[in-house]
């Protein structure tokens, strides 16, 4: 199955479910609008979203572990005013790029949290993975 197809899929389920999808059913998610970099069209981009005791919504750019910086990071970086489907609600907001002392102070806090996380970080060395704030 194409990447793709695989988001369609989860894209698909989050809006049928109120947000929710089983595969990770332990985890809030979001639906990125993102605006192509260079193309300046949307993208619909699931990802899984940090909430953190602060009730700050956060988003790591892990690409689960890649030696690059998945597609979403550039766009973001161009064009930070974007819609986000967050459980039934959507709403614009303002998604901004965390400082590198900021971004790697909660890599490393959610690296102690999530083993997964943690291996992905491992695994992406020495890249840093950058760290965004949605703020609506």
């Amino acid at each position: 199955m194409s990447m793709s197809d695989f988001n369609r899929q989860i894209i698909e389920e989050f809006r049928a479910n109120e947000g929710k999808v089983a595969m990770f059913a332990d985890y809030p998610m979001v639906i990125l609008h993102t605006i192509g970099a260079k193309s300046g069209e949307t993208h619909l981009v699931p990802l899984v979203l940090t909430v953190n005791d602060a009730d700050e919504m956060v988003l790591f750019a892990s690409f689960a572990g890649a030696k690059k910086h998945p597609v979403w990071v550039f766009n973001l970086r161009a064009n930070p005013e974007i819609e986000i489907e967050y459980g039934t609600e959507r709403f614009t907001a303002r998604v901004e790029e965390l400082p590198e002392e900021e971004a790697r102070e909660k890599v490393r806090i959610q690296a102690g949290i999530t083993e997964q996380f943690a291996e992905y970080v491992s695994k992406a060395a020495p890249r840093d993975i950058p760290v965004f704030k949605i703020t609506r």
